[in-house]
């Protein structure tokens, strides 16, 4: 049975913008994946780790029929296509790509938590994904309501490039 499957993505290293395009376009590329709505991307401050550049991020939604361990397999092997490297918890990356939901799935297990256990608190993670779909909830809250109580909510705007093709490290 195919799923509604909620992706956060995220980029702070090299041309961000160009990144995130790139990993959208090889997610709805894969056969076992149906792209069905796509958020406006954010500019954001980093929460928690080192200190690094801004992010841009934002959140697709997809349809599919692929396992939830085949969704992060997927996921993954996109990060590695855009020279994901993970070195530091929460560090500066080219790429991350999260899985948020999985349908009504509640998963927990040592390579996947579903819904991602941190979801509900990142500003960076609901923001766009009330942009893309003002109604949606996540453990049985609207991700308005969630997204106005989260910490980071201020460091959370529209991402507008400039015309001199400026990136989030810009």
């Amino acid at each position: 049975m195919a799923e509604n499957v909620v992706l956060a993505l995220g980029s702070n290293l090299g041309d961000s913008a160009e990144t995130l395009a790139g990993a959208v376009r090889d997610i709805a590329d894969h056969p076992g994946i149906t792209l069905s709505r796509i958020s406006p991307v954010a500019q954001t401050k980093p929460v928690g780790g080192p200190e690094q550049p801004d992010y841009l991020n934002m959140v697709i939604e997809v349809v599919t029929e692929l396992s939830p361990l085949e969704v992060l397999d997927l996921c993954q092997d996109v990060e590695h296509r855009h020279h994901r490297v993970r070195e530091e918890r929460w560090g500066a990356r080219t790429l991350d790509v999260d899985v948020i939901v999985y349908g009504n799935l509640r998963h927990d297990d040592d390579r996947l938590t579903l819904p991602h256990p941190r979801a509900a608190e990142r500003a960076f993670v609901l923001e766009p994904w009330l942009w893309m779909d003002p109604d949606a909830h996540l453990l049985g809250q609207s991700v308005a309501e969630l997204a106005a109580q989260a910490s980071d909510r201020d460091g959370v705007r529209r991402y507008e490039p400039s015309a001199s093709g400026d990136t989030a490290e810009a």
